[in-house]
């Protein structure tokens, strides 16, 4: 990776963590917390897929939604309240503790960064202001106006655009092996952040490197001079 010019990040799962939005909230769900903040995330992603493949788009927000309302009807849980605050707490998740020092680093040693997610623009600038790491970043890219979702080629190639750098010039850093998979076909170079310990996906791309968090990156990394 001490080639690359540009850092890029997925935000869901690898800047935010998305267990903290349930988590907050624990003493309301009551004991099947745990189990709704699996159902839903795992419906969040399996509606950006299907979706995707059906080429009927709605917008992260949307798909959140409709991915919480599902988790919810599981557990038996209808709460308009606790939804609502649920909702709420995705505007505002917690980083992960080496998140900001990473960052932020990177960001002094001269690199571009950006964020690449499937989200919607005003949910990563919502939580990206309110975590404080904002400023850190050249580019905030979402799909908004592309209208389908990662692993899509289409989105990759926003980084290519949008930063001005070849995709072999591009580090990729998500902790979902799916979305390193795509990256990986796209032509990135790839750091998967596994801080779950997951097997590796069968998926055609295998990481350029598997890392337990995003500070395990620095070593690897040449400092730039900045213009």
């Amino acid at each position: 990776l001490s080639s690359c010019r540009a850092f890029v990040f997925d935000a869901y799962g690898t800047l935010f963590d998305v267990g903290s939005a349930v988590a907050r909230l624990r003493d309301s769900v009551g004991d099947e917390a745990d189990r709704l903040s699996a159902l839903w995330r795992q419906k969040q992603l399996e509606y950006t897929w299907l979706r995707g493949l059906m080429g009927e788009f709605a917008d992260f927000w949307t798909v959140t939604g409709d991915a919480l309302d599902y988790a919810m009807d599981q557990i038996g849980k209808n709460d308009p309240i606790l939804r609502a605050k649920l909702m709420e707490t995705y505007l505002s998740l917690d980083t992960f503790p080496e998140v900001v020092s990473t960052l932020q680093t990177l960001k002094d040693q001269g690199h571009k960064l950006a964020i690449l997610s499937n989200g919607a623009r005003h949910m990563l600038i919502s939580a990206a202001k309110s975590s404080g790491i904002l400023s850190l970043f050249d580019q905030i890219l979402c799909v908004d106006e592309l209208k389908t979702y990662k692993p899509h080629p289409d989105v990759y190639q926003l980084a290519v655009d949008k930063l001005e750098v070849e995709p072999g010039e591009i580090s990729f850093q998500s902790s979902n092996g799916w979305d390193i998979a795509g990256a990986g076909h796209f032509g990135f170079r790839t750091a998967w952040i596994n801080r779950a310990l997951n097997p590796a996906e069968r998926l055609s791309h295998v990481p350029d490197v598997v890392l337990g968090g995003l500070d395990e990156l620095l070593p690897l990394v040449s400092q730039n001079t900045k213009d």
